[in-house]
């Protein structure tokens, strides 16, 4: 068993040795499992190649441990891929396209594209039903109802122990997230709308803000797309003993919105002792600080 742990680079193999050792997958010995699996990574993305058969394979445990490793290659191209996103981009991108981008390097399979068109679907729904004549807080009132009640958003209280609510995709199917993912949905459907919306990054929490040249309203996505005003964004600063700088009320970048994004899930694989995860989010803000 000594050769299967080697460190050097594995040897070739023939078609019949790759079966044999695909087939200890299903051994019953965890300890027998992780050898095998740390033999198959140690060829690369070739496994890969290897073990897509094996993925509809009529065990369900050799599914499952083909498809996780499948999976982990898939997740590294996924990380290298936001990384290089996160270096040379600017202060301003498609906040959509890095979201994406994030929720592939844990959720590598996930169809970004077809997120997208339900954004799409939901701005399409949404130009029918505006009247775009009427006051600012009709129209925003038209898509809190439309957002929050019908295709059910709604913030999760228990958001910082669970990474799920970080995850766009994940937000989306689930239907539940923190402040910064509801709201960065929001922001995508108001700009579909070409709606004067923007995000503001309050200290502990985060909303929008509809600005136009007569009106400001700032919406709490998470509780609802309940309206603030400037007057309520001050009180919730004083209560939480950050005081009155300017800056807080200030539109954010996508650059900071996606650091932010990325301090949450960082914070919350910390929390919960995961230290692969945190550590690759570390990767992730030390890249978007630069």
């Amino acid at each position: 068993m000594r050769t299967l742990i080697s460190n050097g680079t594995p040897n070739p193999l023939k078609e019949s040795q790759r079966k044999a050792l695909i087939s200890l997958l299903v051994d019953d010995d965890p300890a027998i499992y992780q050898i095998i699996r740390h033999k198959l990574l140690s060829y690369g993305a070739q496994a890969c190649d290897w073990l897509r058969p094996y993925m509809l394979s009529s065990d369900p445990a050799m599914r499952r441990r083909a498809r996780e490793i499948v999976e982990h290659f898939a997740r590294e191209n996924s990380d290298q891929a936001f990384l290089a996103f996160c270096l040379n981009k600017g202060e301003e991108f498609d906040l959509e396209e890095a979201t994406g981008l994030l929720s592939l390097t844990q959720y590598p399979s996930a169809n970004i594209a077809a997120y997208r068109a339900l954004y799409d679907s939901w701005a399409a729904e949404l130009l029918t039903r505006i009247d775009r004549s009427t006051d600012a807080e009709t129209v925003l009132g038209t898509i809190n109802h439309y957002l929050f009640e019908e295709l059910g958003f709604a913030g999760d209280d228990h958001y910082s122990q669970n990474p799920e609510c970080c995850y766009l995709n994940q937000v989306v199917d689930r239907r539940s997230g923190n402040p910064i993912s509801l709201c960065a949905i929001y922001l995508f459907v108001a700009r579909r709308l070409r709606l004067p919306v923007v995000g503001i990054g309050l200290p502990g929490h985060f909303i929008c803000r509809y600005q136009s040249s007569i009106k400001e309203i700032y919406v709490d996505a998470f509780h609802g797309g309940k309206f603030w005003t400037k007057a309520d964004c001050i009180k919730h600063l004083l209560n939480s003993s950050h005081g009155l700088q300017e800056g807080y009320l200030a539109p954010v970048s996508s650059r900071r919105i996606l650091l932010r994004m990325c301090a949450n899930l960082h914070q919350t694989y910390a929390t919960l002792e995961m230290s692969e995860e945190a550590s690759r989010m570390q990767r992730y803000l030390v890249a978007l600080a630069k």
